[in-house]
Parts: C-alpha cells; sequence; structure tokens
C-alpha cells in the first residue's frame, strides 16, 4: 500500500510513492462529533463515510459545548501527569472527573451531572518530561497537570473520564475526554503470557484489557449456532484477565464478553468479541478456536524438520523475490484439482502449470515467494457456499473493450472469493477462505502443507502482513477486535481523539507498549508456527522504527539448535513511506526510507520504478520515463520544451543508476552534469534525496507490485500507440533486465516474467478473477478482457478503450515464450556472479562504475561495469572464479547504438554465455570491440559482457 506525499510539477517527471487505495472499504464512524465531511473512501465508489480524522472543531464558545465529550483533547500521559492543550495564563483550576456508569454530563457550567469522583489536578509549570516528548512528540509543548498519588489509578481508569477547566471566577470554559494510552503504559505494560496456553490437563485463557470491568469466556462445541456449554468468569490481576479450564475444551469455541467503556459511544458497552491472541477460527470468524498449534495431527509428515531442508541463503543480498497473490497463482489453473484451486493446497499439486512454472524460476536462481495477505481478513467469505460467480463464458463473448465486463464483475465483488486481502481482522490466524474448510484445523495444516511444497521446490515463503491499520473499530462492528477490548488504544488517534485514517482506516499505533508487543509476538507466531522466511510490512513507515528493530532482533536470537530455526536467514522489508501523521517523526522515529539506513531491513525504491517508467502512480498515465520513450521516441503527451524533455531522460539515467547501485547514499558516482556526486546529493523532483541506503539489503529495487498497472499495462499505456507489440515486449524485458542486474534485492511481481495483462486496471484488488487471471499454460496474457471497473479507472477508459480495442497491443504465445525465456536468463546472468549480488556498501563503490556519463553521455544508454580482483594482485580481493569482469549495457532506444570507452579497451569481454545460448537473435548480434573498446547493442536490448577469469589466470 502507499500514498501520495508530493505535488510535483507537470513539466518535470515526479517520483516518490507509489499508491494503492485497495480494499479499505468505508470505516465506521468512530465518534460522533459536531462538523464532519463526507468523503470518498479511496476504495470503493459506491460508497462513502465519515472520516473520522479531518473534522476540526469549532472556535472555542464562552462555555464548553455539550458534545464536548465527543473530544479526547487531553492526553494521560503517566500516572502522574495529565498533558492538555488550554491556555492556563487564564488562571482558576482543572479537574478530573470519573463516571463509572459512563453518566458524565455537560452544561453551560461544566460537568455537573453523573460524575462518582472530582478532583482538583496541580497545575505544572515545566516542560514535560523528556520521555513523554519522546513518546508523544505531537504533543510535545502541551500544559501539565499533576494527578494526586493518592488516587486509585487501577480503578478510575475502568471509568469514564474528563477533565474540565475553569477560569479564575469559577467559570468552566473548556472540557474534554481523556486519551488513555499513556498512562495504560506506565502503569499496565505486560510481559506474560496471552492467548490459549496449554498445559496437560489445563488450558489457561489470558487477556490483556486494564480498562475492561467484567470479562467472561463463552465455550461452544460448534463452531456457530448453538447454546455457550459453559460461560467461564476471568480474574482480573494488574489488567490482565484469566481463567483455567480443562483440556478436554481442546477443538471447541469461544467468544469473550468484555463490559467496557468505550469513547465512540460515550457508554459500557458489553462486546463479544475474538480473542486477540487466537491462532484458529470459526469458519465465519465469529468465534476462536481452541487449538494446540504443537499438535502432531496438525503437522505435515516431517514438518519439524523442515527447518533443515529450507534451501540455504548466505547473505540477504542473495535473496530475489517473486510476489505472488494465493488465489491468482490457481485459481484460472485447469492443471489443479477443482476442490483446492486458489488455496492453499493447490500449492502441493506437484505436476500443476503453475507449480512447473515456478520450478523453473526456482532452477534458474528464484530464491523467495511473497504471498500478498493470508491472515485473516474481511471482505471475502470464509464459506465458499455463499459466494456468488460470474458465467466466464458470457464474459468471453464480450468485446475486448467493452464496459459490461466490468459491470457484471463489480456488482457481485464484495460477494465473491477475491480481495487482495490489505483489510485485516485478525493477524494471527490464517484465512479462512483458501483453506478446504475454514472450521477446524484445516487451515492451519494446508497452510503449513503450502510453505512445505514451496520450500521443497527451492523457494522460500515471505508473508505480507498489515500492522499498519486495522478493517474494523468500535464496540458493534463485526470485525472490531482490539478496538472492543480495550477501547481507545490500539488504534492511533489524532489531538481530537479520533482515528487516525491516513492509511486509509483504523490506523494502528505501535509507539503505544502493548501494540508493538502484539505485533512483535505475531510475527514470531509466524515464523514458530508456520516456518515462515520472511516479512512484507504494508506501510511499515506507520510502524515505529522500534518495533521493526525489536522484530529483527527477537528473530535474529532464534537458532536451529534451540528452536529448529534460523532467525539470522529472516528478511524484513517493506513501504518505508513516509506521510500522515507520522511523517518526519511526528509519532516518533518512524521505520521509514529515511529512518532505516542501517537497519539492515529493505524497503521499496520508488525512485528507481519512476525514473524507467515515467511520472508517477498520481501523474498523468501518458507521462514518458527512461524505458518508454522519453525525449527519444514522445507520445504525443506534452512533456515541455526538447531541451526539458533531453533534462528529464538524463536526470531519470542518474535516478536509475543511484537504484543499480543500491540506492546507497555515499555511493560516488558522475552525474549528467559532469560532476561527482553522492547517491544522496541527487534530489528526487519532490526535493528529497533519491540514495537512502547504507547497505544494499535495504533497498528493494522494483518496477512493478500488486499495486497499480501491471508492467505490460503501463508499458503499453506510455510507449506511443504506433509502435509494435513486439517493441513492446522488448521494454517489458528491459525494465526487468535492469531490477535482475542492480545491486540490492530485486523484487518482481508475478506475471511479469509472461507480460500479464490486468486489461489495464490500476487498482484490481476487488475486480475478480476475471482481470486478475494468470495463465501458466502461456496461451494468453490476459490483455484486452473489457474495460478495467469504472471506480478508478474511468477518467482514463478514453486512453485505455482504443488499446484494448487494436489487436496489434495483444501479445501471441510465441511472445509470451520469448518472455518467459528472458526472464529465466536474467536470473541464470544474476546468479551466475557474486558480482551482481555485492554485501557491502564499500564492496559496491569499489566496483561498480557507470560510464556514458557528463555531459556528452548517450541519451538513452546505461553501461555499468563490475571489477574484480585477481589472485595474488594488490588490491580488490577476487569474489568471483569465474568472471573478472562484467560491463551491462543498457539501450533504451529505439535505434541500434555504439558506445567506446579507453576504460574499457583491452578486456577479453564476451556476451554471457546465457545469453549467446537463447534464442533472442537480437542479443546475440551485440559486440565487442577489444582494441577500441567499443560496444554495439542493438535498439530496447540490455546486453552483458563478461571477462572469463581463464583469459587472465
Amino acid at each position: 500500500m502507499s500514498i501520495p506525499c508530493h505535488t510535483f510539477p507537470t513539466t518535470i517527471s515526479p517520483t516518490r510513492f507509489s499508491f494503492h487505495t485497495r480494499n479499505h472499504k468505508t470505516a465506521n464512524l468512530t465518534r460522533s462529533k459536531p462538523t464532519s465531511r463526507i468523503v470518498k473512501c479511496k476504495t470503493t465508489t459506491t460508497t462513502t463515510r465519515h472520516c473520522c480524522c479531518c473534522s476540526t472543531m469549532p472556535p472555542l464558545a464562552s462555555s464548553p459545548p455539550q458534545d464536548s465529550l465527543s473530544y479526547s483533547r487531553a492526553y494521560w500521559v503517566t500516572r502522574s501527569i495529565i498533558a492538555w492543550d488550554v491556555d492556563v495564563d487564564v488562571g482558576g483550576s482543572c479537574f478530573l472527573y470519573s463516571s463509572k456508569s459512563a453518566a458524565l454530563s455537560v452544561s453551560a457550567n461544566g460537568i455537573e451531572a453523573g460524575y462518582d469522583l472530582n478532583i482538583e489536578l496541580e497545575r505544572h509549570d515545566q516542560r514535560l518530561p523528556e520521555n513523554v516528548r519522546d513518546k508523544f512528540p505531537h504533543i510535545k509543548d502541551y500544559k501539565a497537570f499533576k494527578v494526586p498519588e493518592a488516587l486509585d489509578l487501577k480503578s478510575i481508569l475502568k471509568d469514564q473520564l474528563a477533565v474540565a477547566l475553569f477560569d479564575s471566577s469559577g467559570r468552566c470554559i473548556n472540557v474534554t475526554g481523556l486519551q488513555l494510552p499513556g498512562v495504560i503504559d506506565d502503569i499496565f505494560s505486560y510481559t506474560g503470557p496471552l492467548g490459549a496456553i496449554f498445559s496437560n490437563e489445563v488450558i489457561s485463557f489470558y487477556l490483556w484489557a486494564p480498562t475492561a470491568q467484567d470479562i467472561r469466556a463463552h465455550i461452544y462445541n460448534e463452531p456457530s449456532g448453538g447454546e455457550a456449554v459453559e460461560i467461564v468468569q476471568l480474574k482480573e490481576s494488574s489488567g490482565v484477565w484469566s481463567a483455567n479450564v480443562p483440556r478436554s475444551l481442546e477443538g471447541c469455541y469461544y467468544v469473550y464478553e468484555v463490559t467496557v467503556y468505550h469513547p465512540c459511544t460515550l457508554q459500557i458497552e458489553k462486546c463479544f468479541v475474538n480473542d486477540p491472541y487466537a491462532r484458529g477460527l470459526s469458519g465465519d470468524g465469529k468465534r476462536t478456536f481452541v487449538v494446540n498449534l504443537d499438535s502432531d495431527a496438525l503437522k505435515p509428515h516431517k514438518w519439524d524438520d523442515l527447518g533443515d531442508v529450507k534451501p540455504d541463503i548466505a547473505d540477504f543480498a542473495d535473496i530475489s523475490i517473486y510476489e505472488l497473490h494465493i488465489r491468482d497463482f490457481s485459481a484460472n489453473d485447469s492443471t489443479v484439482n477443482p476442490e483446492i484451486r486458489g488455496g492453499y493446497l493447490a500449492f502441493t499439486s506437484q505436476d500443476s502449470a503453475g507449480i512447473l512454472h515456478l520450478k523453473k524460476l526456482s532452477d534458474a536462481g528464484l530464491t523467495h515467494i511473497h504471498l500478498l495477505p493470508a491472515f485473516q481478513f474481511g471482505e471475502v467469505d470464509d464459506q465458499k457456499e455463499n459466494w456468488k460467480f460470474v458465467d466466464m463464458e458470457v464474459l468471453k463473448s464480450l468485446p475486448p473493450d467493452s464496459d459490461e465486463q466490468q459491470e457484471y464483475i463489480t456488482a457481485i465483488q464484495n460477494e465473491d472469493g477475491y480481495n487482495w486481502g490489505y483489510n485485516p481482522v485478525l493477524w494471527g490466524v490464517p484465512k479462512g477462505s483458501y483453506a478446504t474448510n475454514p472450521n477446524g484445523p484445516s487451515r492451519i495444516i494446508e497452510f503449513r502443507k503450502m510453505v512445505q511444497a514451496l520450500n521443497h521446490i527451492g523457494l522460500r515463503v515471505v508473508l505480507d502482513v498489515v500492522y499498519n491499520h486495522l478493517h474494523g473499530n468500535g464496540p458493534a462492528d463485526d470485525n472490531s477486535v482490539l478496538d472492543k477490548i480495550v477501547p481507545g488504544y490500539y488504534l492511533r488517534r489524532n489531538a481530537d481523539g479520533f482515528i487516525e485514517n491516513s492509511t486509509c482506516v483504523n490506523n494502528t499505533a505501535s509507539e503505544h507498549f502493548m501494540v508493538d508487543r502484539l505485533i512483535v509476538d505475531d510475527i514470531l507466531n509466524w515464523v514458530v508456527n508456520y516456518k515462515i522466511d520472511g516479512f512484507r510490512f504494508d506501510l511499515m513507515g506507520h510502524l515505529m522504527k522500534s518495533t521493526m528493530m525489536k522484530a529483527k532482533s527477537v528473530l535474529k536470537n532464534l537458532s536451529r539448535d534451540k528452536d529448529k530455526i534460523d532467525g539470522g536467514s529472516i528478511f524484513l522489508y517493506g513501504e518505508g513511506w513516509d506521510f500522515g501523521e507520522v511523517a518526519n517523526n511526528g509519532r516518533g522515529i518512524n521505520a521509514s526510507q529515511c529512518n532505516l539506513g542501517g537497519s539492515g531491513i529493505g524497503s521499496f525504491n520508488d525512485r528507481i520504478r519512476d525514473a524507467l517508467l515515467g511520472g508517477s502512480p498520481f501523474g498523468h498515465p501518458l507521462q514518458q520515463g527512461f524505458l518508454t520513450g522519453l525525449s527519444l521516441q514522445p507520445n504525443g503527451h506534452d512533456h515541455g520544451t526538447e531541451a526539458n524533455t533531453a533534462r528529464m531522460l538524463a536526470l531519470s539515467k542518474d535516478h536509475i543508476q543511484v537504484g543499480m547501485a543500491a540506492n546507497l547514499k555515499d555511493f560516488v558516482l558522475t552525474n549528467c552534469d559532469g560532476q561527482e556526486v553522492k547517491g544522496s546529493d541527487i534530489s528526487t523532483y519532490g526535493g528529497t534525496p533519491v540514495a537512502y541506503a547504507s547497505q544494499p539489503v535495504e533497498t528493494i529495487n522494483y518496477v512493478s507490485a500488486h499495486d497499480n498497472e501491471t508492467l505490460f499495462d503501463i508499458i503499453s499505456l506510455k510507449t506511443p500507440m504506433e509502435i509494435s507489440v513486439d517493441e513492446r515486449c522488448r521494454i517489458n524485458h528491459l525494465a526487468t533486465s535492469i531490477i535482475a542486474l542492480s545491486q540490492g534485492v530485486p523484487f518482481f511481481h508475478c506475471g511479469d516474467e509472461i507480460l500479464r495483462s490486468k486489461s489495464l486496471d490500476r487498482d484490481s484488488y476487488n475486480s475478480g478473477d476475471w482481470f486478475n487471471r494468470i495463465d501458466f499454460s502461456y496461451n494468453s496474457n490476459n490483455w484486452g478482457v473489457g474495460l478495467p471497473p469504472k471506480g478508478k479507472n474511468e477518467k482514463s477508459w478514453p486512453l485505455i478503450k482504443p488499446r484494448l480495442a487494436s489487436p496489434s497491443f495483444k501479445p501471441h504465445k510465441s511472445h509470451i515464450l520469448s518472455a518467459l525465456e528472458n526472464f529465466q536468463n536474467l536470473l541464470l546472468i544474476r546468479y551466475s556472479s557474486v558480482l551482481f549480488r555485492l554485501r557491502t556498501a564499500n564492496a559496491i563503490q569499489e566496483r561498480v562504475r557507470f560510464h556514458n556519463t557528463g555531459l556528452s553521455h548517450v541519451p538513452g544508454v546505461i553501461v555499468m561495469s563490475i571489477e574484480d580482483g585477481h589472485e595474488g594482485v594488490p588490491g580488490l580481493t577476487r569474489l568471483d572464479p569465474t568472471y573478472s569482469y562484467i560491463v551491462v549495457i543498457i539501450n533504451a532506444s529505439p535505434s541500434d547504438i555504439s558506445f567506446a570507452s579507453p576504460v574499457l579497451r583491452g578486456k577479453a569481454l564476451r556476451l554471457h554465455p546465457v545469453q549467446m545460448k537463447s534464442t533472442d537473435d537480437l542479443v546475440k548480434s551485440s559486440a565487442y570491440d577489444t582494441s577500441t573498446g567499443c560496444f554495439s547493442v542493438p535498439s530496447r536490448t540490455t546486453s552483458v559482457f563478461v571477462e572469463p577469469r581463464n583469459f587472465q589466470e
């Protein structure tokens, strides 16, 4: 998921963030407010919502308005301090009020009724303590009031709370509710057991809920329906509620009944809710399954030994990642048993077209499969019998540019079996819709079989995790869990007390101790119980850096000897965008690109993507880039003057070269103006540095992902209408070649290698199987299956329609097979030499050089060399036993080019053996003249030249 940050000039192609506004449907109104504007949620087109973070408070009246308690503008930050942004120079006093029955009532004279306690707070004239300012930087200038030491905080924090300010004459001038996470963390931070804990004789339930007034567990024999067979009263100790039940209840289901004051309704609520540490669920997701994940009955054959057979990863620099949606993988694969298509078990079909495809990629060197969200998410019913379907034969009969296909799809899009899954309900349980039976243990067993099957074909598994937001909130929403248990704690709130929605809905607050803990515990759950090999963090910048570093540290402590897990091999990366309330460390030091240097945690490099393709996901779709014809083959879009477009092309090349050097801050290169600069000295069009990484593994280079159009689709939009499909296919290959041959970690979207199309859909999170189809028989790339859904695409339909209607845009099977071969060859080349996978920033600086730089460079051409040392020769150490020197030449221009360099003269270079054996006649025509140092490279081709060691040693 990605969110925009900058406004860009129209004549310079923007860079920065990718953006998807995927699947988050409308959020519930978290609290009533005096003013709110109706906004379109950036997801569906048919629903509106009250966006709870965008209301503004009217000017303060002479007396507090009656709805003052709907706001929570004061912060109880430690057990002894309340912070409030008020003018204390008016004199007077401040009082704290509490009500066990949530009966506080505000009139013109302040809180006059309903309170059980009112107590005066002492004014504190000093600044808030440093630890408070560090934890809550957005309120660092608030005034402080001291809470009396004798107050029974553990009791009062269960009440409805408010503060009131009076002037020197005793007139009440301000009233507001309180935000409690600070004092809750100060008093109730907890590191003991949570969830259902199994021992020989009993199952112990532990639930952290310090503000709850009462908690009971309702236990059922069945996943739905029927009466509770037992209702168990939990007892509280220091904010943790617990109870023991007989071990015989294993295999039953339960829900918690939580009685708690909820600030969004200003009432004491009885909430029925799942265990946030649930490890199993019922098929409707409304009951927690009592399951022991360590039971042998839930483990596939030799599951405990899987850590010993996982493919080895010597260094994170050796990783390459392939992003895949579980349903996409097999829903359209006729070689998979219909009973398991679209689910976990499809990965166990070893002779299916999809698995044979993955084996090809694994054999070529691919290391990791990144699975889009597979935890329990909303918007897809776990019970398949409730799904609705479209007649595919009807859709196939419609014209390629028809608007009817999308009408059929959108009519049922919230009732079918498709969604990307970025709307989390419970993080720690596999999604039930991907299992053959969503009830009982099937989802657990089948998820494990999927991981095991992928490991057995040489692929490690990355899980896409979404800890930055939750799908539901409030006491009534079926998808709300955490906000029912400790209301106002897990979800980040703004200065008025309303839930922040900068991620689109219900932002979480990892700066709070128990949110941070829950995230780290959940990561451990997936590693220990499901043997996951890495994590991709959605909108990682909305998490605190400390949370990411803690997760990394905890994982690193896992060992094969003790835990049967090599924690040091688990890779963490994510979207490091810096926006919303967390921007510029607004809620603490966040896990954004600019803060992660030196952490060893990867973040997506949007700079190289935007420079290669042109513009950004927010700009005009025809804005061209380095690969799509900018300056060299205009598409008719107004990019400014000829001089301006030439300048844009030169600047984009600088951005790409920095990215190819792993986007390292301190990498020194010659820019297009002939100056020696560091990567961090080169600016994006928004003014921020292009380079942000300190280590190569901190850069995830990519040119496409599930967000926005597929690679083939965006190329088809941006390139001139009149070029041939052959040329578009070569540009597709050119893009993947740059990612594959760059330093850092390469990332590919499933289908990049077979020209995958979504019929130009820019946001297919809920576009069903039709627009998301992928064909591992290679007969079709899914181009021209109708105009994409209106909601996100209608404004571009005038551009899309003629392209879909033209037969000249649709690739043939021969194009798809050639693209696949080229992609396999790129992987083979990357893994043929460690020089493409240098481990340190210093090694990259010493060995990687860019030629064709400065004022006299050849436009549209990148020339990169990688040098190795020689045994017994002073200088560079020898890393590669096969090749001593590599030259990569990328010719993005529509014409053949020749490039000569004195530095490269006299080398014993030859075309890479993989390319010499390829069926691509164009790349095989590439040539090098050792006497002149001149290279000849065909149009739209990446050629790799190598110097074998047997010529030198």
